[in-house]
């Protein structure tokens, strides 16, 4: 008999929604969960179905980033929809908690969505250019998966 925390540390495999695609590899999950912890520490992120909605509408531009673990799914079904009208390039990620651990909240996250400026004041230099940095590679490899999808 096994303690609770062996069968803890064993991460059991997420039931991803049918609609999960493009889904973010190993490699882009890992540095979109950076930039989102990053984005968070810049307070440069919208958390939540509510917020990123409304920042959308709004017009503000970023990248999406939803939750391929999501039940029941018509909680982000429209997301996806909205960030094409708006031409805001969204990318699944497998686990809804590691995206609320990135965010850095212990809520699991539905989805977020990360902006170069942040919504409030300005950002020092350094903290912006590394922002920026991960912002353009992760969006350049979201682009290219996107691409190979459609």
């Amino acid at each position: 008999m096994g303690s609770d925390t062996e069968s803890e540390k064993k991460k059991t495999p997420v039931a991803l929604a049918p609609i999960a695609k493009p889904l973010a590899g190993k490699k882009l999950c890992k540095r979109t969960l950076k930039l989102v912890r990053r984005a968070s520490e810049a307070k440069c992120l919208k958390r939540g179905v509510k917020e990123v909605v409304k920042s959308i509408r709004r017009g503000q531009k970023g990248l999406c980033i939803i939750a391929g673990n999501i039940s029941p799914i018509d909680v982000i079904t429209h997301v996806p929809i909205l960030c094409e009208e708006s031409n805001i390039p969204y990318v699944y990620v497998p686990s809804k908690e590691d995206l609320a651990t990135a965010g850095t909240t212990k809520r699991p996250t539905c989805c977020v969505l990360v902006m170069t400026k942040p919504t409030k004041g300005e950002l020092e230099e350094d903290v912006k250019e590394k922002l920026k940095t991960d912002y353009d590679q992760v969006m350049s490899e979201v682009v290219e998966v996107t691409s190979l999808m459609f």
